[in-house]
């Protein structure tokens, strides 16, 4: 365990030192969104494309790991829905909140600290299921969000927004861009992959800071009125209950004769337990649902994965 915390410790303790920085005052709030700006458009653009060009095409694109990841977060989705709806919830604040449950901090956190844990083995499964996240999932969670007497034209006009968004966001395109580079074996000029592997190798420690300036600036704007209730379960499911998910859709599919490999089964396993994707919190408050909730989900996920995540590692082990 000691082994496990010394790989983890320093990722959570970025994320603190950010929240901390917020806090303070240190960094200023009006400058949070030009440090996601900086990750989001720059930095993370850069790492994916290279863990995507350095990964063989069949991890990318593996239907085994595909099929067991996506199922499970379609059950997380509908169990969240579920404890949501039966809670009194509108559709919109149960859609966010199936999303934020289902939706892991993949590329901000995961992607360097799994394969910190895994070798660079575990990028190209890291990378698919974090696509599916950010295709499918929130596509999915997004159109339920405008059931709430829209109809078909207002989840029709949502799937619209989302498939914007989707073509706006530069992390399904460098993905995509990785996985050709990979499959026509192709190798940048020198100076042009070091300038990329400078700007990806910028992408973890900026990416963990943000994540705490975040989760600070969000703490100080929510609204305080929020039983626990409201959030505390929905966090746990996401960090023991996904991850339960995967894990026993990797044991099904075994059972079916289609064994996972070794390496793509922890990496699913590991990105299931990771905490909360903290920018669910943005496409919350676009979208009009219930904020605060969603803000609390991943700040107690964030907090509580310290210890979580790195139990989820000795278990799967590395």
């Amino acid at each position: 365990m000691s082994s496990v915390f010394a790989v983890t410790f320093p990722f959570f303790a970025l994320v603190l030192i950010g929240y901390l920085a917020a806090r303070r005052g240190m960094l200023s709030i009006t400058a949070i969104p030009d440090l996601n700006s900086f990750v989001l458009y720059f930095a993370l653009p850069c790492m994916l494309f290279r863990f995507g060009a350095g990964a063989p095409l069949a991890q990318l694109l593996d239907p085994r790991t595909a099929a067991v990841y996506l199922g499970a977060g379609i059950l997380m989705v509908a169990l969240a829905l579920l404890y949501a709806r039966r809670g009194g919830w509108n559709w919109n604040d149960a859609a966010f909140g199936a999303l934020v449950t289902a939706f892991p901090n993949t590329g901000f956190m995961g992607v360097p600290l799994i394969v910190a844990l895994l070798s660079q083995a575990a990028a190209g499964p890291v990378v698919q299921v974090m696509a599916i996240d950010m295709v499918i999932t929130s596509s999915a969670c997004i159109a339920l969000s405008r059931l709430d007497g829209a109809g078909a034209h207002g989840m029709a006009m949502a799937l619209r927004q989302a498939l914007r968004g989707m073509l706006v966001n530069p992390l399904p395109w460098s993905v995509l861009l990785g996985g050709l580079a990979s499959a026509a074996g192709l190798r940048l000029p020198q100076p042009v992959d070091q300038t990329l592997a400078l700007l990806g190798n910028a992408a973890p420690p900026v990416a963990l800071f943000t994540i705490g300036a975040v989760l600070a600036r969000s703490q100080m704007g929510h609204d305080t009125a929020v039983g626990w209730t409201a959030y505390v379960p929905l966090a746990i499911a996401k960090l023991v209950l996904h991850p339960l998910l995967v894990l026993g859709g990797a044991a099904l599919a075994a059972a079916l004769g289609v064994p996972l490999p070794p390496v793509a089964r922890a990496a699913i396993v590991l990105v299931a337990a990771l905490p909360a994707a903290s920018n669910v919190a943005v496409l919350a408050e676009r979208f009009g649902a219930h904020n605060g909730r969603i803000a609390r989900i991943i700040m107690v996920s964030t907090v509580f994965a310290f210890l979580s995540f790195s139990a989820a590692v000795a278990w799967v082990g590395p």
